[in-house]
């Protein structure tokens, strides 16, 4: 069947699609590890991930490292950053095979079925997974189900048809890219570019229209989408002066002297009544219940850790934190190496008010409930009278506003 008329730029064909193909080669299987690691780090073998329940799907899990420090600054950075970045190459993309998505008949043979069908995976999945992501970092919840559940199985699906994708065009990708030389093709003006040759199969049209863009411009614009992204939201994970770049990012922006928050404590409905000078730090795991008000925490030994905060949407922050190191709680508490601890906010609602740790989280010497940020008493969004900060864990388990500390010394 002849190839609609509207198909006819001169630059579609398979160099072109090639370049943009490899870069996503490069790029996406970061993308997708640093997902999944981020899964891991929230602890799903103490049913905390969210989805807990993910059948044959699910990852083979350990615990998670603390240090480096900023490990989870880094995975998380990069599956949102980059993720991100790769979005008008991913478009490109898809603007170079679009004529390849309407052919008719879809498919003369099974491997032309099981290329379709990979085909509508990849491109399902992945746009699904920029939207949703892209909604989730504005905090914009418009679809109505949980972003956390769709994330993580739209991925799967996206995963399922990269791997098929690859298999099938891996050849066909290294063949367009020494189709043509890419010094070749950067020293070419727009008036010497020309079309590829026609292919019944192919991508290059039958009856191309004047180029009124050249190859290279074609992967100038990009490019250049591609850094404009990262300047526009790169500050967010980075910190510093270069937050205030982060224009398209909500955590970009803070007051001068502050840094991000997620949950404030109005939106946590926390009220001076909970945090006041009733508020009372209770420790279980050992013989008794210990009870501590935030004098006698001020009075325990203090320890002082300059550690990142990040969190899934990608924005992180290093701030300077005081306050007494959970091991030395859990001693006190009875439990001198506990297996893990459940923390409990006194926050009543929400899905984030309480976080299990793992043994090495509860005993690295940087791990603390922290009294003070950057020499001051920490404030009510941030979590005043005490929070929990260990090093690289997600910033939705550094619990606020904590209220009992559960050392558990066995499972």
């Amino acid at each position: 069947m002849a190839r609609p008329i509207r198909w006819r730029s001169p630059l579609r064909g398979r160099w072109l699609t090639s370049v943009f193909g490899a870069v996503l080669l490069v790029g996406m299987p970061v993308v997708i590890v640093t997902g999944l690691l981020s899964y891991i780090a929230y602890g799903p073998q103490f049913g905390q991930a969210i989805p807990a329940d993910v059948g044959l799907l699910r990852l083979p899990t350990f615990d998670w490292p603390t240090d480096p420090a900023w490990l989870y600054r880094l995975t998380q950075g990069l599956h949102v950053g980059l993720g991100l970045v790769l979005v008008p190459v991913v478009l490109a993309k898809l603007w170079s095979v679009i004529p390849r998505l309407f052919v008719v008949p879809p498919a003369r043979s099974i491997a032309q079925l099981a290329e379709r069908v990979s085909l509508l995976m990849l491109v399902g999945g992945v746009l699904f997974e920029i939207v949703t992501g892209v909604l989730n970092i504005q905090y914009d919840y418009i679809f109505g189900f949980s972003f956390y559940t769709a994330h993580y199985f739209g991925a799967w699906v996206f995963i399922a048809g990269f791997v098929v994708h690859v298999a099938l065009k891996l050849p066909r990708m290294w063949a367009g890219l020494r189709s043509r030389s890419i010094r070749a093709v950067l020293r070419t003006k727009l008036a010497d570019t020309v079309a590829e040759p026609f292919e019944p199969d192919g991508l290059a049209p039958a009856d191309p229209d004047p180029p009124t863009l050249s190859r290279r411009g074609a992967l100038a614009v990009v490019g250049g989408g591609a850094v404009l992204v990262a300047v526009l939201t790169a500050g967010q994970t980075l910190g510093g002066w270069t937050r205030r770049t982060a224009l398209l990012l909500p955590r970009g922006q803070t007051r001068p002297g502050d840094f991000p928050v997620n949950r404030t404590a109005a939106a946590a409905r926390i009220t001076p009544e909970l945090t006041g000078d009733r508020w009372r730090l209770t420790l279980i795991g050992g013989p008794r219940p210990v009870l501590l008000d935030r004098a006698a925490l001020e009075a325990m030994p203090q320890h002082t850790a300059r550690l990142p905060i990040a969190c899934v949407e990608g924005w992180s922050t290093t701030e300077t934190w005081t306050g007494v190191p959970l091991r030395e709680l859990a001693r006190l508490a009875g439990v001198p190496s506990p297996a893990s601890a459940f923390v409990q906010s006194v926050e009543r609602y929400g899905a984030f008010n309480r976080a299990t740790l793992q043994h090495n989280q509860v005993l690295h010497p940087d791990s603390l409930l922290a009294l003070r940020v950057n020499g001051a008493d920490l404030s009510p969004d941030h979590g005043y009278p005490a929070r929990i900060i260990v090093p690289a864990l997600p910033g939705v388990h550094n619990t606020k506003w904590v209220g009992r500390i559960d050392f558990r010394a066995g499972d």
